[in-house]
């Protein structure tokens, strides 16, 4: 290979789509969060969003440890740093395998979102709610 070529072979790159939401295809939106369809895909990050429009998105590696507990909800710890996240059917299976606090172990959650009023009053008994996201 001429010196030329073989820079072309590293610099040369595919270029990724502009918006985020060709990858959609890859989530399953699951009204409070999304999971990763593919059983080895991982998330780099989840995406926390409130109501109100704001978002934080944590690093799945500056994640020190979480926990769940039923009357509490889920705390991620990270930092210094404790997110807690409230709701119900946190750790319930909606499908098999899939709940949102597995997912969030096995990295496989890019985004929890915090439902609104409406969402609230729709939502059956075995769906996942997340009231408040505090951090």
């Amino acid at each position: 290979m001429t010196g030329n070529k073989l820079l072309e072979k590293f610099t040369d790159r595919v270029a990724l789509p502009d918006e985020p939401e060709t990858f959609a295809d890859d989530v399953d939106d699951l009204g409070a969060f999304g999971f990763l369809r593919g059983l080895h895909e991982r998330s780099v990050t989840v995406a926390l969003r409130r109501r109100s429009g704001e978002i934080m998105a944590v690093g799945y590696a500056f994640i020190d440890r979480m926990m769940f507990d039923a009357s509490e909800g889920i705390t991620l710890f990270c930092g210094g740093r404790s997110i807690r996240i409230e709701g119900k059917n946190l750790n319930k299976d909606i499908r098999p395998q899939v709940s949102l606090f597995q997912g969030l172990i096995l990295h496989r959650v890019p985004w929890i979102a915090e439902a609104d009023q409406a969402a609230m009053l729709q939502a059956g008994g075995n769906a996942v709610i997340i009231k408040v996201i505090e951090w």
